[in-house]
Formats: C-alpha cells, structure tokens, sequence
C-alpha cells in the first residue's frame, strides 16, 4: 500500500463517529448493516451518517450494495488488513513476528482459529415437501455449529414432505422426526429468527411476491428439478432423487466452507450465486 493511500485511509478513521462506525460494522460480519439500522444504533441523523459513510467509502474501508430501496454497508476486512500490514511491515527489521503479538492480526490463518461466526439459512421451494426439506436436513448435520437451517414455502404441502425424500434422509444418518412442510409467513413475524441467508430451490418462486426478510438478508437462487415430477419406475425416480441430493450436498459443502469473515457483501453474494451453476464446485 501506497503511504498517500494509507495515510488518506487513517484520515479517514480520524473521528469518533466513524470509529463507532466501523466497529459495528464489523460485528455485523459480511451482511452488513441497513442505513437505517446503523443511524438508529449509533443515534446520529441521517445526513450526518451518509456524510461519514461516504468518507468511509472513498477511503475503500466500507463498501455499499442495493438491496430493494435499501443501501446496505459492509466493512471491507481485506483493506482494514491491509492498512494494518502497512503499519507493521517493517516492524522490528522488517520481522514483525518479533514484535509481540502485532503480526497475528496479518496472518489470516488467525481467523480460521477464532470463534466462527453462526448464521441463520432459510431455504424455500413452493411445497416446502422436498428440495427444501432436504437443504435443511443437510445443513443442520454438515455445520451445525456454525448454521441453523431452516425451510419453508408459498404453498406448503398438506400433506407434509414427501415420504420417499423422508425414508431417503433417514437411510442417509438424518434426524427426520422434526421436519415438515410449512409457510414461509412463520419467518415473517417479530418473534421469527433473523435470517442472514435465504436461498430459493426452484424456479416458480421467481415469479411470486417473496416476503421481505430483512433488508442484510443475503438472497440466491438455486434452481433444482421437483422430485414430485419425477416419472418412471420407483428405481428410476430413486436414482433422480439420490443425485439430486448429492448435488444439494456438494452445494452445502462449498457454501460452509466459504471464508465468511473474509468476503465482503458483493465478494459473499457473488460466491452464493456461482453455486446455482453446477459446474461452478468443479472450478
């Protein structure tokens, strides 16, 4: 880094509020944060937040994305590292190991040692009676220390998910006794839990009014064929539902292991949608 830049940077930062600023978005994590949630929670008027919020932008700490009418902030972790790796750089000869614990905070394999970051993930399919159902059960095993999966739909099956997408999970080692097919209105309500991530499973919801979730909600598409269209034989219809679970799964697979605490909102968003493409995992 240039030491114009950096210096342009820590002018930046040279003012209460904007420290105030950063700090909470940085606890926000790379969903960010709403205008309007920042201005209530530090108590500053909305002209005076947009005033700071632009230094912040021009000197590439926080960056915005547009979610409806929303303006949504994130911090950008990658250039607040950079800026500390400008200061320390030349510690101690140029050996800033020798100096304490100061190069901890330039070596990313110390955020893979912190505590990670647990998030809420809502999948939707019409009938909340397979793909969802599925999503949801694969989750809750892959990380459940990390990720609370959950699912729902605009039309919820009656008759609950189907039973061969059950006996399928429960041959596969899942717990299958909580599931069940329900409305997307239960996640809608004060008391739903926040979601950080909402993922579509299938191409009818693209043409439905889909509920507002929170302006930091981080939303993608993963449209998947619907194993209640399935035709054929019963071994053929098993065949279809086995890899349409296995792609689920290597989907789920590449979504945990995404470095959360490194990606901005765009780099985030742009990585949920690569993975509606199958061929993406095996780049």
């Amino acid at each position: 880094m240039e030491t114009d830049r950096a210096a342009f940077a820590f002018a930046a930062l040279g003012q209460p509020t904007r420290l105030d600023l950063l700090r909470a978005l940085l606890a926000a994590g790379p969903s960010g944060m709403a205008a309007g949630e920042i201005a209530g929670r530090l108590g500053v008027p909305a002209s005076t937040l947009s005033f700071h919020l632009r230094a912040l932008e021009q000197a590439g700490l926080v960056a915005a994305t547009r979610q409806g009418r929303s303006l949504i902030y994130a911090a950008q972790v990658a250039r607040l590292r950079a800026l500390l790796a400008f200061l320390a750089e030349a510690c101690c000869g140029g050996e800033p190991a020798r100096c304490g614990d100061l190069h901890r905070l330039l070596d990313p394999a110390v955020e893979t040692a912190m505590p990670p970051a647990s998030f809420n993930v809502l999948f939707l399919c019409t009938r909340n009676a397979a793909r969802s159902i599925m999503a949801e059960a694969i989750l809750n095993r892959l990380a459940p220390a990390r990720f609370r999966a959950f699912s729902a739909g605009s039309a919820p099956s009656p008759e609950g998910p189907l039973p061969e997408v059950l006996a399928q999970l429960k041959a596969l080692g899942h717990e299958v006794s909580g599931l069940r097919s329900k409305s997307w209105e239960e996640f809608c309500g004060p008391d739903a839990p926040r979601m950080d991530f909402v993922i579509a499973l299938c191409d009818t919801l693209a043409g439905q009014a889909c509920p507002d979730f929170g302006a930091t909600t981080l939303t993608a598409a993963w449209p998947l064929p619907d194993p209640a269209k399935f035709a054929g034989a019963a071994a053929e219809r098993a065949t279809l539902l086995n890899e349409l679970y296995a792609g689920l799964r290597r989907r789920l697979e590449v979504f945990v292991s995404l470095p959360f605490g490194a990606l901005d909102r765009l780099a985030l968003k742009a990585r949920l949608d690569e993975l509606a493409d199958p061929h993406a995992m095996a780049r």
